[in-house]
């Protein structure tokens, strides 16, 4: 019992202490570094919207579920083509590697209309899902689990998306608490876009959501009693990947994470203040450039649960859950 005591305090620490950010997009293999979560706004150019925090967002109807915890506008926009790749990196604050691995992650675009994204009040933004993954096709484990390991989450914009400013919002809902209303954990993150090509397409009316609004606290997706079991069928939550998305988002059985070798830091990556990329973003091959503020040009094993240290018995998985239980309920 001394033991369970003992080992009870630090289980719980690990599971209140190590969350996470967007820490990098790569564009079709470009990469745009962002800032690290803090309270002051940092000066370094961005693509990435920087938040204030890397703790959670508690709440589906939380403002923060916009576009993260406080987040910043960020300085600059990059260029991308309809059907390139985004890659978004999630790490710590320390930049150690995301630290959960239960629960879906959820992408979704938002036209700006006629001014940049690094001009856009993300809170009048209209959202459709592009792309959402869940559990493996095993059943057990979930695709946010890579992550644990240095993978990223990757995300395809629709091959004829009409061209404009879009804001992309990505997710990670993490489920580990989320057997009591309340306890799902949100991480939001908005990355500032302009896409080129010729396309027409623009999503339907019923596509279209809005974050705080999209999700309440009560949907399947987020208050899952039974989320540790296997044979889970999970529902994801908000509206359905839209049409536009086609063959470019798949659902909970298509892997949408990419490995990358052990460690727990990134390698250097090409700053997103640059502005290093290739050519134009309208033109038959792929590529994507960092572009800035147009006012700054002229004067951004199938584990079934939250992991646990090997050595801790079920009892102890119990006492720990019963200890957040009653922490929340304080």
């Amino acid at each position: 019992m001394y033991a369970s005591i003992v080992l009870l305090p630090l289980l719980l620490a690990s599971y209140v202490s190590a969350h996470g950010f967007v820490h990098s997009v790569a564009i079709n293999g470009q990469t745009f570094t962002g800032n690290r979560p803090s309270g002051q706004r940092n000066n370094r150019d961005t693509i990435i919207r920087q938040v204030r925090t890397q703790d959670p967002i508690k709440g589906a109807r939380n403002p923060d579920v916009n576009c993260g915890a406080g987040s910043f506008v960020a300085s600059d926009v990059a260029d991308a083509n309809p059907g390139d790749t985004l890659a978004f990196d999630w790490r710590t604050a320390d930049l150690s590697f995301w630290p959960h691995n239960t629960g879906p992650m959820i992408t979704y675009l938002a036209d700006c209309g006629n001014v940049p994204c690094s001009e856009f009040d993300s809170t009048k933004a209209r959202w459709f899902k592009i792309h959402q993954v869940g559990k493996k096709p095993n059943g057990g484990e979930w695709f946010q689990a890579d992550l644990m390991q240095g993978g990223k989450v990757s995300a395809k914009l629709p091959e004829n998306i009409r061209p404009g400013n879009y804001l992309v919002r990505h997710e990670i809902i993490a489920l580990h608490l989320a057997q009591n209303q309340g306890g799902a954990e949100f991480y939001a993150a908005c990355t500032q876009l302009r896409i080129g090509g010729s396309g027409t397409g623009v999503p339907t009316e019923d596509e279209l959501v809005s974050f705080p609004g999209a999700y309440s606290d009560n949907d399947a997706g987020i208050l899952v009693r039974n989320v540790f079991d296997n044979r889970l069928n999970y529902q994801f939550p908000g509206p359905a990947v839209s049409r536009l998305a086609g063959t470019a988002a798949p659902g909970d059985s298509t892997p949408s994470t990419t490995k990358t070798s052990s460690g727990s830091k990134p390698t250097s990556t090409s700053s997103s203040g640059n502005g290093n990329g290739n050519s134009g973003s309208s033109g038959p091959k792929k590529t994507c450039r960092l572009k800035k503020n147009a006012s700054k040009s002229a004067a951004a094993a199938a584990s079934t649960g939250e992991v646990y240290p090997r050595h801790i018995s079920r009892v102890m998985r119990r006492l720990a859950f019963e200890g957040l239980d009653a922490h929340h309920s304080s």
